[in-house]
């Protein structure tokens, strides 16, 4: 079984780090490839790119400037803790991780970045902001979704054909980040778990912050639990959320919480 995330935009270099484990990036020529691009634009150019303030427009010049191999402990630090946004945070490795866990993260966890390609946990990662939606030129194509094309995939599967448990790809990222995979192309099964909230009594709902919260806390519940089978996702009750057979598919299992349940 292997899990699939995206990246977060808020990333964390100053806090102490719970593990010294850490392992290198796979992709580094296509990581190359885009850095040296990235690094030819201006802050103008990247403000524009990204659709971000000046200010960001600069700090990812000036780490795109930066930027250098081989990766240390010094100039980068491991991928899942580094990026701090809500998947993350529903996650929380840094809180309730064990060495041993993060071992097992590292056989069935990938995060699915526009720079890095598949990044494994420990893999170690500097500072950046390249969405994969980005409509980056490259010698690729017009787009990073070209750029990857099937790349991605590629490693999915050799990642897949090695992970522990049953052959299935647990898609918790988003849509703009699993569209850098080919569906039709992975090797395994693939379930992908919906999150609805109700408020007040109303209509069942995704609610994109809560999802966010809800595919991290999936994912670290998989992790920290050892599940292994598609079949055991629908134990997840974490954050209050519980399963809903009725409108669930076989391969499309949905949670559902009302907002009296939200813990």
């Amino acid at each position: 079984m292997l899990i699939v995330v995206s990246p977060a935009k808020s990333l964390d270099y100053e806090s102490e780090l719970p593990t010294k484990k850490h392992s290198e990036p796979r992709m580094l020529d296509e990581i190359q490839e885009l850095v040296d691009v990235m690094a030819e634009k201006s802050p103008a150019e990247i403000a524009r790119l990204m659709s971000v303030s000046q200010g960001l427009a600069e700090l990812n010049h000036e780490r795109y400037q930066d930027f250098e191999q081989p990766f240390t402990t010094d100039n980068a630090r491991p991928a899942i803790l580094a990026f701090t946004g809500d998947v993350y945070l529903g996650m929380d490795p840094s809180g309730t991780f064990t060495e041993r866990d993060f071992t097992h993260a590292q056989k069935v966890l990938r995060i699915l970045s526009g720079l890095y390609g598949v990044l494994r946990p420990l893999d170690l990662m500097q500072p950046y902001r390249l969405e994969m939606g980005t409509s980056l030129k490259t010698d690729r194509g017009d787009s990073l979704y070209s750029f990857w094309g099937d790349r991605i995939t590629d490693q999915l599967n050799a990642d897949i054909a090695e992970s522990p448990g049953a052959n299935v790809l647990v898609n918790l990222a988003s849509n703009e980040y699993f569209g850098s995979v080919k569906p039709g192309k992975i090797d395994a099964r693939i379930v992908t778990p919906t999150f609805l909230d109700s408020k007040n009594g109303g209509p069942y709902k995704i609610v994109s912050f809560f999802a966010k919260r809800a595919r991290g806390a999936m994912s670290g519940w998989i992790i920290r639990e050892r599940i292994k089978s598609a079949k055991a996702l629908v134990e997840f009750d974490g954050m209050g959320y519980r399963y809903d057979a009725e409108r669930s598919a076989a391969d499309e299992p949905v949670f559902i919480r009302d907002d009296g349940a939200m813990g």
